[in-house]
């Protein structure tokens, strides 16, 4: 039996890779670390807020590949000399990806009291209308 998608639809044609997309997306950040809220500040602009208590600046990473955002972090060990009686909090790396659309751009990212901010602003493209010359056949 094969699998059907939305992408398999007679009118979406070249949705390939949106199917793919969606159905990663899905798989990705199961875990929930670190927590994280996004927001819709207006019509054409959104945060993403992550909780990243104990990351500093240098141990944050921000790139976006192929309209993919990815926040990376990682906290460097400085536990020598240091005995722990108890040790709760973790120092893990995290890598946590937010697939985005056509036209949105980070436009800025701070970090303030332990949570990392990162802007993002949706520019409207121009509407452009194509007409496509029919050719008559040629015998």
């Amino acid at each position: 039996m094969s699998k059907v998608t939305f992408a398999s639809h007679p009118y979406l044609l070249g949705f390939e890779d949106l199917d793919r997309l969606v159905e990663r997306t899905g798989k990705s950040g199961k875990d929930g670390y670190p927590p994280y809220n996004v927001e819709q500040r207006s019509a054409s602009a959104y945060r993403i807020t992550l909780a990243v208590a104990g990351f500093a600046e240098e141990d944050l990473a921000i790139t976006v590949e192929a309209n993919q955002l990815v926040i990376r972090g990682r906290q460097s060990e400085d536990d020598e000399g240091r005995v722990f009686l108890h040790r709760g909090i973790a120092a893990r790396q995290f890598q946590r990806s937010f697939v985005l659309a056509d036209g949105v751009d980070v436009s800025g990212a701070e970090l303030e009291n332990g949570l990392l901010h990162v802007d993002l602003e949706r520019v409207e493209p121009e509407t452009v209308v194509q007409t496509i010359k029919i050719n008559g056949k040629r015998s």
